[in-house]
């Protein structure tokens, strides 16, 4: 049986608007399973490698590939449909609608599966206790707390159980405790055999992770995955 493909890699990406290059040569390779961060200040590149990695835009050169597909042969529709089984987002921002209880928030990430709709609310409220949220499947998002939003936005992403989770500065409309309790919560998901992402801007966060890739001025500068050496000889 031969081993399954890298959830990620990059292989000589750049990304370009005008004359202003978003990132310039970028390799990264994540297998199944890890959980790292990518780091930098605003303006580096990390947000733009989210979106890459998220098949939300494409490269202007190089070599994307998640779950082993190339998004740069697939269709719009196949990127969408490569997008719902394989990723899951979770964004600063909670992006709630007012007036919709946890339970449907939730729910509605399965609305064009075809599942009936017992079936995405059974789904839905399965995924809320499993993030420690049974108790409030009926809050609506003016009766949770900030952290409370978050994981609720959290569950919405693994509904699915998707392989890879990508989390875009998670606790950074947070409160310190309510962020800890989100970072707890990503690493339990990784225990269980998520692949998780982290973009952050935060060092502590990203020197908790068991891998940090740092990224400045569109290059990757750092990974600790790999000997310093390897981006002395690219000239990063």
């Amino acid at each position: 049986m031969s081993a399954a493909p890298p959830v990620i890699e990059l292989r000589g990406v750049t990304k370009t608007y005008g004359e202003v290059a978003a990132l310039a040569g970028a390799d990264l390779v994540v297998q199944r399973g890890e959980l790292l961060a990518v780091v930098g200040p605003s303006g580096s590149g990390k947000s733009t490698m989210l979106n890459i990695i998220g098949t939300l835009s494409l490269p202007t050169t190089g070599t994307v590939a998640i779950d082993g597909h190339d998004i740069t042969d697939l269709s719009d529709r196949e990127l969408s449909a490569l997008r719902a089984a394989t990723i899951g987002f979770v964004f600063q921002q909670f992006h709630l609608a007012p007036g919709v209880p946890a339970l449907d928030s939730v729910a509605d990430g399965l609305l064009y599966s075809g599942k009936p709709r017992g079936e995405r609310r059974r789904l839905a409220e399965q995924t809320l206790r499993r993030v420690g949220l049974g108790h409030r499947l009926f809050n609506e998002p003016h009766q949770l707390s900030g952290g409370e939003k978050q994981r609720v936005a959290i569950a919405r992403a693994v509904l699915g159980d998707p392989p890879l989770l990508l989390a875009d500065e998670p606790t950074g409309a947070l409160d310190s405790t309510s962020g800890a309790v989100v970072m707890e919560l990503l690493h339990e998901l990784h225990d269980s055999g998520t692949t998780v992402v982290i973009i952050t801007h935060d060092r502590d966060i990203a020197a908790s992770l068991p891998r940090e890739v740092r990224i400045k001025d569109g290059r990757i500068e750092h990974d600790s995955a790999l000997p310093d050496h390897a981006y002395e000889r690219a000239g990063t």
